[in-house]
């Protein structure tokens, strides 16, 4: 079994268990209150922001063969998911620039661009995101909200060109070969933060 299947039995029970957070289950049914989802916009805007420099630093120490991927990575980040993120931020009347990290997004991005100052280190640790949200996005899109901007959010991470990133950062740990039991603990350790992240400051 690859390293990247491991941590995916890893990540199961962990985002079964996002699955069951009020905020996510509020967004699955369309009813979240808009001042939670607003504040949870703003947090995640701030996030990305981040995650586009953890690409970028990971970038600078990938092999030739993945720092188009890397590359990539961030260009779409930067570019296409905070698009719509100011898109859907817009509609919930998110006040982006004003937005200050609470505890829980602090506590990650400082943690993730910590890890990507090792390469493999930096991939377990980002893998959460893109694992995670692929697969939250699946699952609810299985059953959507009806409420259409709730839907819109699911549809992002649901479409299968979502999915094709998280499995491009896959092959990527996957070839990286990383230490297997650091590895797990950084993925651990990210799914823990992708969960205190629902909870909205």
């Amino acid at each position: 079994m690859t390293i990247s299947r491991e941590l995916h039995e890893i990540g199961r029970p962990l985002l079964d268990a996002q699955l069951a957070h009020p905020t996510v289950r509020g967004i699955a049914r369309g009813d979240l209150p808009v001042p939670v989802f607003r504040s949870w916009l703003e947090q995640d805007y701030l996030f990305l922001l981040d995650y586009v420099r953890v690409f970028s630093r990971l970038a600078w120490q990938a092999p030739d063969g993945h720092l188009g991927d890397l590359v990539d990575l961030a260009h779409l980040t930067w570019h296409d998911e905070l698009s719509l993120h100011r898109s859907l931020s817009a509609q919930f009347g998110a006040d982006l620039d004003g937005a200050v990290k609470g505890p829980a997004c602090a506590a990650y991005t400082a943690f993730l661009l910590r890890s990507a100052a090792h390469y493999a280190d930096g991939l377990a640790a980002l893998y959460p995101c893109m694992w995670g949200y692929s697969t939250l996005g699946r699952i609810l899109a299985e059953n959507p909200p009806t409420e259409p901007r709730y839907q819109a959010w699911v549809d992002t991470y649901a479409d299968p060109g979502f999915a094709a990133l998280a499995e491009r950062i896959a092959v990527m740990i996957d070839e990286a070969a990383p230490d297997p039991d650091r590895a797990k603990a950084l993925f651990a350790e990210g799914m823990d933060h992708e969960l205190a992240f629902w909870d909205v400051p």
